[in-house]
């Protein structure tokens, strides 16, 4: 069949569904001929599939996170214009021979020099490149002054001043990681550095201009000013209880430190109570608002008293005993020029350089001679992206036909001996094996599209110890029996990998299994109603019984002279027990009358037996055979895989033979050794058993039937009375 253009393609039926053959490399070179309605996926995600992640990202050329028929088709037309045979992509081979680049090609020939250039800076003499190869980016770069990158690093420099100076730049402004491995600098580190020189510079000079008035204390100043803020709150709280105890004079008591409060803590180690004294005034209130500085300091706060006296109270009002308010904001002023100029800092990055180095810098000017490094860089990015072509080449031409394989066509995933890219593992569970496992990127979407598909699904969360989080997975049970499955069963998850995962049975869609399930599921339900019929009446009759015996108890009397009371045994009813006998026998009478009754009126005979037991069987199994054989001829695996993000253009049918390959039931031999601890009676009793049921069964039907409907009856000859007519007179003749 041509499609868009001249190529002839092949079909085949695949799951019971008309799919296109993508079996040879001139179908992979006019895959653009083919036409989008024929694909059987129009899209599928990057992520959870058994796909290389990165063959995949190197194939989402929009960055929208899933591969579109146009991103695979311009895929195909590059990989097979680059090598010579497109045959050579069925084999999924993860290294490329020499041989097949197509140096006819501009792109080709250019791959083919720059993968020899790989293994010459590897140290590699081969006739072939790998991905294994093309993977150590490191050690590619490891022995080159440039690749590419736009980054250079300490290596890129033959100039040890040079060095020294990208050493302080990545000390500085943090470096950024070069191709090779090691830190570097980029163009935005290098101006970003020099202009925080110069403004370092220029806010360092501009503070030495005006050094008397921002330096109040010399060198000291900024020493002086921590002292200052290291006590600043609590001489101002100081200062504020002594105007409100002006204020009011009752409210100095409230407002110094009381004996009792002290005698809180007095029974306690003062020393580790450092804590607590801190929260006390910083000295006593007084009507004169004055600071004392030596012992009527809190004891706290003492050793930070002494630092500011020492620093700042000393140098201006030398030898005083105490300070007041206006003195105290009289030194807190002098900071002021000292805090707007460093407020004002710039260039604090380079700040642990010091001036003197900033300046020879600044002086030596080394900013071209590293620019033009870095532009030396860059004149290699064409070899370097080359390199990142190299490792496309051989990602796809490893994975590329696989892909097709699973998404043109679905032919892996119908492969006996291959597993689609969208199989997770193998989920182990209640005697038998779960192929079909996926990987589940959205449960909302899941609970949306997945009953649509008419399959039995186990959702279960996996944990493993040497892995972290939590993996959710949808196991279709495609054979067997439900079997024990339920929600909070525990079973076991094997990735691709061999690695054993935890998995816990979290929500479960029910779908018919097989006709066989569908046989025996009404009579499974009727029998679990039965039980929870039994189950409920029995919990009421223990509960009616412990209900009148506890009455019974608290309504005994119970004798004073110590004796037991009388046991009152209530009289055995005689007529009672005849007459439930008389009653089960009177409807089993009816019910025996009224079957013969029916049969000797339908005028059947012994054999129609087997037929209405034929046709109740029908009656009761065969709407649930029916559904569950209208759904299997429908279970559809798209809406699972629509839920996880593909967009499916066809059904992914999976039918009772196809689905027996996707689970696998455990299979015994027959043991001929015996069970020391089995409770089952051997075969000849169990077939004596029910060859009595079959007798007794007999027996009753027989009785049932009418004696003229009865087989083998010995039928009595009776004689049958012919009654003669009634003799007419004679005709007397007319005389």
């Amino acid at each position: 069949m041509k499609s868009n253009g001249n190529y002839d393609w092949k079909f085949s039926t695949v799951g019971g569904v008309t799919r296109v053959n993508i079996e040879s490399g001139q179908d992979i070179l006019h895959l653009d001929e083919l036409d989008r309605k024929l694909w059987t996926a129009l899209s599928c995600p990057l992520k959870n599939l058994e796909i290389d992640e990165k063959t995949m990202t190197m194939l989402d050329t929009n960055g929208d996170g899933k591969i579109h028929i146009e991103e695979i088709v311009a895929a195909s037309k590059w990989l097979t214009s680059v090598i010579n045979d497109p045959e050579l992509l069925l084999k999924r081979e993860a290294f490329i021979p020499f041989t097949a680049f197509n140096t006819a090609n501009e792109d080709g020939a250019h791959l083919l020099e720059t993968s020899k250039q790989i293994l010459e800076n590897l140290g590699l003499e081969k006739d072939n490149i790998s991905i294994a190869d093309v993977s150590d980016s490191i050690a590619i770069f490891a022995k080159t002054r440039f690749n590419g990158d736009g980054i250079i690093t300490e290596n890129s420099a033959d100039d040890e001043a040079v060095k020294a100076l990208i050493k302080s730049i990545i000390d500085c402004m943090g470096g950024v990681t070069d191709r090779s491995g090691d830190p570097g600098i980029d163009t935005d580190k290098i101006e970003a550095f020099y202009t925080a020189l110069a403004d370092f510079k220029a806010w360092k000079e501009a503070g030495d201009a005006d050094k008397a008035n921002i330096f109040p204390y010399g060198d000291d100043t900024a020493n002086a000013l921590a002292a200052v803020m290291a006590v600043k709150d609590k001489v101002e709280d100081f200062f504020m209880r002594c105007k409100l105890a002006s204020f009011n004079a009752d409210s100095a008591a409230v407002l110094d430190v009381s004996s009792a409060k002290i005698g809180e803590i007095s029974g306690n180690n003062l020393a580790a109570s450092i804590d607590e004294i801190a929260t006390y005034p910083l000295a006593r209130v007084n009507a004169e608002h004055k600071l004392p500085l030596g012992k009527e300091v809190n004891p706290a706060w003492a050793g930070a008293m002494a630092n500011l006296k020492a620093l700042v109270i000393d140098k201006e009002f030398k030898g005083a005993e105490y300070i007041t308010e206006e003195q105290w904001f009289a030194m807190v002023a002098k900071f002021n020029a000292y805090n707007a100029w460093m407020g004002a800092k710039a260039g604090a990055a380079v700040e642990g350089l010091g001036y003197d180095a900033a300046k020879t810098i600044l002086e030596e000017n080394k900013k071209d001679v590293l620019l033009d490094l870095v532009a030396q860089d860059k004149a290699l990015e064409s070899k370097s992206n080359a390199i990142d072509q190299v490792d496309k080449l051989l990602h796809l031409y490893r994975d590329f036909y696989t892909l097709l394989t699973n998404f043109v066509t679905f032919s892996d995933f119908y492969s006996p001996d291959k597993r689609a890219i969208f199989q997770a593992g193998t989920l182990y569970i209640d005697e038998r094996a779960c192929d079909l496992c996926i990987k589940v990127a959205d449960m909302g979407a899941q609970g949306t599209m997945a009953p649509l598909s008419n399959m039995y699904i186990l959702y279960c969360d996996c944990t493993c110890k040497s892995k972290p989080g939590t993996l959710n997975i949808a196991a279709v049970v495609t054979d067997g029996d439900v079997g024990a499955i339920m929600v909070g069963k525990n079973a076991v998850f094997y990735d691709n990998d061999g690695l054993g995962w935890n998995a816990v049975v979290t929500k479960i869609i029910e779908n018919p299994i097989s006709i066989r399930q569908a046989f025996w599921s009404p009579y499974r339900k009727m029998a679990k109603s039965v039980e929870d019929m039994i189950n409920k009446r029995a919990a009421e009759k223990d509960a009616k019984v412990m209900a009148d015996a506890n009455s019974k108890i608290n309504n005994a009397e119970i004798p004073t002279d110590g004796s037991k009371p009388a046991e009152v045994k209530p009289p055995f009813d005689i007529a009672k027990f005849a007459g439930i006998f008389a009653a089960i026998g009177l409807a089993l009478g009816m019910v025996a009358a009224a079957i013969g009754g029916l049969f000797a009126w339908l005028g059947l005979h012994w054999y129609h037996w087997v037929i209405l037991f034929a046709a109740i069987i029908a009656i009761i199994s065969g709407p649930s055979m029916i559904m569950a054989w209208l759904k299997l001829r429908k279970r559809n695996l798209a809406p699972v895989l629509n839920a996880n993000g593909w967009a499916l253009n066809q059904r992914i049918l999976v039918n009772t033979k196809f689905g027996a390959t996707l689970t696998s039931i455990a299979k015994y031999p027959i043991v001929k050794t015996k069970d020391p601890f089995t409770t089952r009676a051997p075969w000849w009793k169990r077939m004596l058993r029910w060859l009595f049921l079959l007798i007794c069964l007999c027996v009753a039907v027989y009785f049932i039937l009418p004696k003229d409907m009865r087989p083998w009856w010995p039928k009595a000859e009776m004689e049958q009375v012919v009654e003669a007519p009634a003799e007419t007179p004679a005709e007397t003749p007319a005389e």
